[in-house]
């Protein structure tokens, strides 16, 4: 069933056209994400899609009572509520039912103290307003609440945190934490991966893949949308292209669509060249009314039918690269403690040779950042040392572009760093999509991706062999960030990364290093290679014979499938084991809540509203317990 359906949606600032004539619709189960070139009209769209904007032309139809959730870039203006009443507010029917079962307990009471004739009904009632709020989650929506807010990176001391206080970015968080918790039918998220370290974002996809309404997400992170998504918006000049699948899908769909009309379009060409020679040799001629009908045809199919050449999307060309060859050794550190004031992580002594490509990966504030600063040596070593390799030349990219002066100019960027000429200067910068007076617009006026394409641009002019790079695929589109990795992968010197972007590290490291709690820990291979080393980590369960197989890797099939298959039948035995304590307990619970019962009704009957109420909290709080133990039970038999 569809959600909504869009028909010739346009949208116009004045004489800029920002899309027109799309036609669009999103049905059930539905997890679509949304590409497209920085500027194409994504949010745009998507805030037609929620009603927060209107359309120049055309009509969004939305199914009967839809319910939608917009998370939009920018978090709204901050109150006074906090991180945990702002969740609350999803809840107000179920606070509003627990108000009324406090009311119909000092009805019970003072109808059992009157020995009315009424209490029999009453208590009825009072049962049956008890079961719905359970069936509503009347006894689990704070862990529901700890669960989500947890899930995207809040610790339990922020939840009372006021929103004026929170980031940003967490403000952000926090409103994609209402969204889930509330459950729209539709789900428009605008980059929620922004402020998302790995462990929140992996959270988020799990969360997105069994939501049962519909989505659409726009994302600039690749491995998210090949995990999430089943279709693919693709909008890039005013239209929407629509594909099946995930980005990886897509990708190679586009590219065989885009091929397809290139040919289609030459093919086309080619029979206008031929037709218009033929008319320019015999329009004065013998073949002259022959001519003149293909003229006519001509001008017919010219108007009504010939196909618009495919357009191109202009493409950064990032040469980075370096003339100095460093030493063999690039990097070593030794007894290396990281910090400020106290230490955030220890260092094991690691070694970085030429030609090394490292991903340095971690939560929010484990300390990734300020260990680049260590190695560039803007922060001292807390304990231990650092070592750079002979000829070594550092070139360093600054996670938000922090080094560069919002009042300066785009081109003074450039020229801070090489003195070139102007006209070379303007030049260079038309590589980096800077034309015209783009170049005299100053930093402050850019947008995040095109800061970040000027801090590529410094980077390149530096000509350094030693690139240490914080997050530097943040707010770069699609189409840059496959530019930047393959020529990541091609640069001559070393590469030292801190990322989230589980593609780039996919496609790029040879080693992925890992803050994980207080020390770092070094992985040889790229982002899967690294899972499956952790993997055999954290389950030493499976003995050395599996993990002798688990470090072979996946090609070694016939080792595959028995790993496998020890693996089930160890999680089976588990379970098994599991299953039997919980219903040991379920039973010990159904004990205790007959005798809460029979205590209920003599409190009631004596009229005691405050033991009624006690036993009325506990006798939810354990039922509650007892549902979960029962699903739990269920997913474990």
């Amino acid at each position: 069933m569809s959600l909504l359906i869009a028909s010739g949606l346009s949208k116009a600032f004045g004489a800029l056209d920002v899309f027109a004539g799309i036609d669009l619709r999103v049905e059930e189960g539905d997890r679509i994400g949304f590409v497209g070139a920085n500027g194409a009209g994504k949010t745009t769209l998507l805030r037609i899609l929620a009603g927060a904007e209107s359309a120049t032309a055309g009509d969004v139809a939305r199914k009967r009572g839809l319910t939608i959730g917009y998370l939009p870039q920018d978090p709204p203006p901050a109150g006074d509520q906090t991180v945990h009443a702002i969740m609350l507010e999803v809840f107000a029917p179920l606070l509003a039912q627990a108000a009324r079962l406090a009311d119909m307990e000092h009805e019970l009471a003072a109808a059992a103290a009157r020995d009315s004739e009424e209490y029999p009904a009453l208590l009825a009632a009072y049962g049956q307003a008890q079961t719905a709020f359970e069936v509503a989650g009347g006894y689990d929506y704070e862990t529901r609440i700890r669960q989500v807010l947890g899930g995207l990176g809040f610790n339990e001391d922020e939840h009372d945190k006021p929103l004026t206080h929170l980031s940003g970015g967490e403000r952000t968080r926090a409103l994609l934490a209402q969204l889930l918790l509330s459950e729209p039918d539709l789900l428009l998220l605008d980059e929620p991966t922004n402020h998302l370290d790995l462990e929140a974002v992996e959270w988020l996809e799990d969360t997105l893949l069994r939501w049962k309404g519909g989505l659409v997400v726009v994302a600039h992170d690749r491995y998210f949308l090949d995990k999430v998504a089943n279709r693919i918006w693709d909008m890039n000049f005013g239209r929407l292209e629509t594909y099946r699948g995930n980005y990886s899908a897509f990708r190679l769909q586009k590219e065989m669509r885009l091929d397809r009309q290139r040919k289609e379009w030459e093919s086309q060409q080619e029979f206008i060249a031929k037709t218009e020679d033929f008319i320019r040799r015999n329009l004065a001629g013998q073949r002259t009314k022959e001519a003149q009908g293909r003229r006519t045809r001509l001008e017919r199919f010219l108007r009504d039918e010939a196909l618009e050449r495919p357009q191109d999307q202009r493409q950064i060309r990032l040469g980075l690269t370096t003339q100095i060859r460093s030493g063999d050794l690039v990097l070593a550190t030794k007894d290396l403690a990281v910090g400020y004031d106290r230490p955030l992580f220890y260092c094991p002594d690691v070694e970085v040779r030429r030609g090394d490509r490292v991903a340095l990966i971690g939560p929010n504030g484990a300390g990734k950042t300020t260990f680049l600063k260590t190695v560039l040596g803007q922060i001292p070593p807390l304990k231990g040392r650092v070592r750079l390799g002979a000829s070594v030349e550092p070139g360093y990219l600054a996670q938000a572009q922090a080094g560069l002066d919002p009042d300066e100019t785009v081109l003074d960027a450039i020229l801070e760093v090489r003195n070139l000429p102007l006209t070379q200067a303007r030049s260079f910068l038309g590589q980096y999509l800077f034309v015209g007076e783009d170049v005299f617009r100053t930093i402050g006026t850019l947008s995040g991706g095109q800061r970040s394409r000027v801090a590529l641009a410094r980077l390149t002019l530096h000509g350094a062999n030693f690139l240490l790079l914080d997050e530097p695929t943040n707010h770069l589109d699609l189409d840059t960030q496959e530019i930047l990795e393959a020529v990541l992968k091609d640069f001559p010197g070393t590469v030292l990364l801190v990322t989230h972007d589980r593609w780039l590290v996919q496609g790029l490291a040879t080693q992925v290093w890992r803050v994980d709690g207080n020390e770092l820990l070094a992985y040889q291979g790229n982002y899967e290679e690294y899972l499956r080393q952790r993997a055999i980590v954290l389950q030493p369960e499976l003995g050395p014979e599996a993990a002798t197989a688990a470090a072979a890797g996946p090609s070694e099939a016939d080792r595959e499938r028995a790993r496998e298959e020890r693996r089930q039948r160890k999680a089976a035995e588990k379970r098994a084991e599991a299953a039997a304590a919980v219903e040991a307990e379920i039973h010990a619970l159904e004990a205790r809540l007959d005798a809460l019962s029979a205590q209920l009704e003599t409190a009631s009957l004596a009229g005691d509203v405050a033991r009624v109420h006690s036993l009325g909290v506990t006798y939810g709080e354990l039922d509650a317990e007892l549902h979960r133990l029962l699903s739990e039970w269920a997913e474990m038999a």
